[in-house]
């Protein structure tokens, strides 16, 4: 019995024991599930994308070297990471951005729930990226660190309403504001609120990845600004992520202001004990009086020169202030007060161009010269000054720093500033190295020829780019004066439309308007344009059909520059190739590849629609960007073209018909979207 009693007692303390372990293990499987549910709720998944042309195999060594960068950035212990595996197979690189107000704890969990989402998501893609609300990650086979990468890219809108100007007005200048905050920051990563009136208070937020320098950080930022137009323009929130860069708006707060944190209380000093040995302050000898008397005067003195100097300088700011504020008075009215923060010195512009040297001079616009300049930051600039006896040129200044100051397009040319300033109207843009369109198509010495591929890029950014001006700008700008000399090109190809200074500015719901001076450039002005100074969105059609032609064929539209075998001019040869069906002698014989036979046939019947003779019967920048993207759509035939060259239309315009000849500006009202 007594061996009985001990075996039950050992039994049941043995059962007490395991059931007391059972308890502990579900404890602790209960504590892991619950904080795993509350890690997994603080990070917020919106998309990927992977790559499906650009594959590895199965258990192949890029998986091996992929696994080991995706680990090395998840196991990083900081709000920025890049990495590069050199194993096996390609080079990987990876990095990891996470956003600029998140804590290093949630960072941290949003990269690993990244890493292995993209392991999974993307089993065999070489190039990758994942956007998560508090972070970003990407890898890819190919270098692009430090490098401005627009694509892919992800849009996201808040659906309530936000349509009123003022709100506008508001945004865009908000975003530019930040955006400059972003790129002189060194997390490149800035907010900004700002009090709408109609809709409260708008939080925004821009962030670059931190490698990339303050020049191409506010160039991405510049892009991505003006892709919200792409998905959010007239919303109440939205944001456009890039792979190098994003931006986000709403109307509530969706960012930790570090503003609105407690602030850190200092600690008081502990008191410090009293001077041993010090004299009794009761006895006062004749010669520390006298000091004490030196060195109250000499106090004085020194704090009252310091007092003039300092009233000095500011009393001469802010007469410079306020000089500077009459100027935009005069010249932009009520706007100018929204213009400050675009005001360059004289002293910032002749000491970016070394006053103006002959070396640094690019070329002679209609206008002005244009010169290459570097700021004191590093950042190249084109600045274009403005002839000091040419009204015109003023009429232009006023015109584009009111116009382009509003637009945010990556197809057209970003106005960083102005000056003015001792008689000199100056504009300041950005720097475009490759010159304009009309030096690779028609220069004397080609620097370089198009290949075909090429100039469906630049065909492909002029269509969008005159889109966004028609449709998706706040205002609806009809340019004027499209031709290739006012079309850039920047290091990678990329078109950007300059040259706002004749552009007219309409109300959103008029089809066309009128004028008695006729502006643009002859060659490129639709006829009833040019004969009877009625223009409208399809006047920008023809030119960009005229440039398209132009661009296909290497030709400039002009019968006096042209060869014998279109002397008539390009469009009427261009309509005689098509109606014989000999296409591809419309072709530039310097082309040695291009694409499909069935693309270049597309091309040439997209120009000869949009330079048809009728107004109501060239398509719209919208049809055109889809008839250029989207091969399934039937075109239709195109009509007989409007020829200006060969007799049979002079347009009565006043002043020079030379080709090139730009006629007198005529101003117009702001009427916003």
């Amino acid at each position: 019995m007594p061996h009985s009693n001990t075996a039950n007692n050992f039994f049941t303390l043995t059962m007490t024991s395991m059931a007391m372990a059972s308890h502990k293990i579900l404890l602790l499987l209960l504590i892991s599930f619950l904080f795993s549910r509350t890690t997994e709720a603080q990070v917020t998944y919106l998309y990927h994308n992977c790559s499906s042309n650009k594959t590895f195999t199965v258990n192949s060594a890029f998986q091996s070297d992929r696994i080991k960068l995706l680990s090395s950035l998840a196991s990083a212990n900081t709000d920025f990471s890049n990495a590069t595996v050199i194993g096996g197979g390609d080079t990987i690189y990876g990095l990891f951005m996470c956003r600029g107000d998140v804590n290093l704890s949630i960072c941290h969990q949003c990269v690993v729930n990244a890493t292995q989402r993209l392991s999974s998501e993307c089993r065999v893609s070489k190039e990758a990226i994942i956007w998560y609300d508090e972070c970003m990650v990407r890898y890819s086979n190919r270098s692009f660190f430090a490098t401005v990468d627009t694509r892919p890219r992800l849009g996201l809108l808040n659906t309530g309403n936000a349509t009123r100007p003022s709100f506008l007005q508001l945004l865009w200048d908000t975003l530019n504001f930040t955006a400059d905050d972003a790129a002189n920051d060194a997390k490149k990563y800035a907010t900004r609120q700002a009090s709408i009136s109609g809709y409260g208070t708008m939080y925004s937020l821009l962030q670059c990845t931190p490698d990339l320098s303050s020049q191409d950080c506010r160039k991405c930022l510049s892009a991505v600004i003006g892709d919200l137009s792409w998905c959010c323009v007239g919303k109440q929130g939205g944001r456009v992520l890039y792979p190098s860069c994003n931006v986000r708006y709403e109307f509530y707060p969706f960012y930790n202001n570090s503003d609105d944190q407690p602030e850190a209380t200092t600690p008081t000093p502990p008191a410090l004990p009293p001077p041993t040995n010090s004299p009794d302050p009761r006895v006062k000898g004749k010669g520390q009086s006298t000091s004490t008397i030196v060195i109250v005067v000499v106090s004085f003195v020194g704090g009252l020169g310091i007092f003039l100097c300092v009233a000095y300088y500011l009393s001469k700011s802010l007469i410079k202030k306020r000089r500077s504020a009459l100027l935009r008075q005069k010249y932009f009215g009520n706007e100018g007060n929204n213009l400050e923060p675009l005001q360059f010195s004289l002293a910032t512009i002749e000491a970016a161009t070394n006053k103006f040297s002959h070396e640094k001079c690019l070329g002679q616009g209609g206008f002005g010269q244009v010169y290459k300049g570097v700021l004191s930051n590093g950042q190249e600039i084109a600045v274009k000054r403005l002839s000091k006896n040419s009204c015109q040129g003023g009429e232009e200044f006023k015109n584009e720093v009111l116009l382009i100051a509003k637009l945010q397009h990556r197809n057209l040319v970003a106005l960083l500033g102005f000056c003015i300033e001792e008689q000199e109207k100056i504009l300041v843009y950005e720097y475009v190295p490759n010159k304009s369109l009309d030096y690779f198509l028609f220069g004397s010495q080609k620097g370089k020829v198009l290949n075909w591929v090429e100039r469906c890029k630049i065909i492909g950014g002029v269509a969008r780019g005159t889109l966004y001006l028609h449709e998706y700008s706040r205002l609806k700008i009809i340019h004027r004066d499209l031709k290739p000399s006012n079309i850039l090109l920047d290091d990678e190809v990329n078109p950007k439309i300059s040259d706002f200074g004749l552009a007219k500015m309409v109300a959103i719901n008029t089809n066309e308007g009128s004028t008695n001076r006729i502006v643009g450039t002859y060659g490129y002005m639709s006829p009833e344009y040019a004969m009877y100074g009625q223009y409208s969105e399809k006047s920008d059609v023809f030119s960009f059909g005229v440039i398209m032609l132009e661009i296909i064929s290497g030709k400039k539209n002009t019968s006096r520059h042209s060869q014998s075998q279109h002397a008539d001019g390009l469009l009427s040869y261009a309509w005689k190739q098509w109606k014989e069906e000999k296409l591809l002698e419309i072709l530039d014989s310097n082309i040695k590849e291009f694409g499909s036979y069935n693309e270049v046939i597309k091309c040439i019947q997209i120009g000869l629609l949009c330079v048809q003779e009728d107004p109501d019967t060239r398509p719209t920048m919208a049809a055109v960007v889809s008839y250029l993207s989207n091969d399934s759509i039937q075109l239709p035939l195109p009509e007989e073209p409007a020829f200006f060259l060969d007799g049979r239309m002079g347009p009565s315009t006043s002043g020079s018909k030379e080709s090139g000849s730009t006629i007198e500006v005529s101003m117009s009202e702001f009427f916003p979207r």
